[in-house]
């Protein structure tokens, strides 16, 4: 049975996709993360750069977008042939402190703007219309020849010669008329959106997706039956009055629990943000998230069978092929991915496993390319990243850690301890006080304090210690001084 999850009550807005009691998908919106991609604002030019070929655009957040030549609408409109326009700067089509509608490509990351393109798209439930886009074009998943044939030549006689038109997936199964209704309806959008800008004189929003919206239309959409229960009544009643399936049962969450709890969905998150994911068999897979790419390891651990060596390592890499699918949708892990399987001699072995990990992919709504086996047996993958993960969107670095996952042990500290106070073995200094963690004391003293009685004869100075609670094992060397003014500050 299908089942959506809906928790939008607070301020975090959150949804689940069960299958046959099964997480398959994931979808957390925090505020402070909300991606800009698809926002329409009012930019002004703040520099331009011919030799980049592109402008920097002010368009009210905190960083300036960057708007390359290609992506003006009076370079595509431009009537003069591709090698004549490619050899035009972009100061032909675009002057500092001008005014234009951009929409943003992609997010800022790190130092770099958000990336702009002033061919705006306003998109429909079918259709994704472009008051400047000069083309027409049919979704890359409709793959016959003859079906995009039809839709192209429908598009050339709705759109201008200046329009764009985009047939989504779902466009093949309207009726023709439905379609035109829609192109028409997104075209006075857009004519009422440049009404609206005339009246702005800042740079700022114009208009805002609602994407976790769209993303639980776009879910509900792809389903056929099942349950759809929401903990907000007023979002309850305006997915009632979108959704096109009549077949879909949607339900108000009143009790009090957390719906998330109530059917179990938390504990599920709470595994995806674990390293290690444990199999039906016994087997477990290890995630490595780092910065450039991610590595999962494919491990037997408990599972054995009674089969020969051979059965049991394909076994266990096809069920681990089937969760690695599973795991990168919920935890939204993007990029280059390592998968290092048990080893497999057999390339038909081989085969078989990369076979069940194409088809469970295939349920992924992401682009993912599978770039083969390297000499050392790790398959290659790659899969494209328009969001935080799981981990990124819910965890911060460990203050104590780094974000490495390690800290120096009690004997490391310890023994740094002891290399500090040799320091001092020749100065006037009669006594020190210190403080330290319990763990480190302990590494530091010895069995009957027999490290100490050690150091503090090879020094000359007395070691007093004194408590440290810290979350690490730690110390602090508070005050060098004489027997009489360290005693009075901590025990022996």
């Amino acid at each position: 049975m299908n089942r959506l999850i809906i928790n939008a009550l607070t301020r975090e807005k959150r949804f689940a996709f069960l299958k046959n009691e099964n997480l398959e998908r994931l979808y957390i919106e925090q505020p402070d993360q909300q991606s800009l991609v698809g926002n329409i604002y009012l930019g002004i030019v703040e520099k331009v750069v011919p030799g980049m070929n592109a402008a920097f655009v002010n368009f009210g957040e905190e960083k300036s977008g960057f708007l390359f030549r290609d992506k003006l609408p009076s370079f595509v409109l431009d009537s003069r042939s591709k090698e004549e326009k490619a050899n035009r700067s972009i100061s032909s089509y675009l002057h500092q402190g001008e005014k234009l509608l951009v929409q943003v490509e992609k997010d800022a990351a790190g130092t770099k703007g958000a990336r702009l393109t002033a061919i705006i798209e306003i998109q429909g439930d079918h259709l994704i219309y472009m008051p400047a886009g000069k083309y027409t074009a049919v979704s890359k998943k409709i793959a016959e020849a003859e079906v995009k044939k039809k839709w192209r030549a429908f598009g050339e006689q709705l759109k201008t010669e200046e329009e764009g038109i985009i047939f989504r997936t779902s466009a093949v199964s309207q009726a023709e008329e439905t379609l035109k209704e829609e192109f028409e309806r997104l075209r006075q959008d857009y004519q009422e959106l440049a009404l609206q800008v005339k009246k702005k004189k800042k740079p700022g929003i114009v208009l805002a997706k609602d994407f976790f919206y769209e993303e639980l239309l776009s879910m509900m959409s792809s389903l056929k039956s099942g349950e759809v229960i929401a903990d907000d009544q007023s979002l309850k009643k305006r997915l009632e009055g979108s959704a096109e399936n009549d077949s879909l049962d949607i339900r108000y969450h009143q009790q009090a629990e957390n719906v998330f709890a109530a059917y179990e969905v938390e504990k599920e998150i709470e595994r995806l943000l674990k390293r290690v994911v444990w199999l039906d068999n016994g087997a477990y897979l290890i995630f490595d998230v780092a910065e450039a790419l991610t590595i999962i390891d494919v491990n037997t651990g408990r599972f054995s069978s009674k089969n020969d060596l051979r059965e049991t390592v394909v076994a266990t890499n096809k069920l681990a092929a089937v969760e690695i699918a599973r795991q990168l949708r919920l935890r939204d892990l993007g990029g280059m991915i390592l998968i290092d399987f048990i080893d497999m001699k057999n390339a038909e072995d081989k085969e078989a496993v990369i076979k069940v990990l194409e088809a469970a992919l295939a349920e992924d709504g992401r682009r993912t390319r599978i770039a083969g086996l390297t000499e050392l047996g790790i398959l290659q993958l790659t899969r494209k990243k328009t969001k935080l993960t799981i981990s990124e969107a819910m965890t911060t670095h460990c203050k104590v850690c780094s974000g490495t996952g390690k800290v120096l042990s009690a004997e490391t500290m310890a023994f740094r301890l002891e290399r500090e106070l040799w320091e001092h073995r020749q100065s006037d200094y009669e006594a020190a006080f210190i403080e330290a963690t319990a763990e480190v004391i302990e590494v530091f003293s010895g069995e009957n304090d027999v490290h100490r009685l050690r150091v503090e004869d090879a020094i000359g100075m007395k070691i007093f210690f004194a408590p440290l609670h810290s979350p690490k094992p730690d110390y602090h060397i508070r005050q060098l001084g004489t027997v009489i003014e360290i005693s009075t500050k901590g025990n022996k």
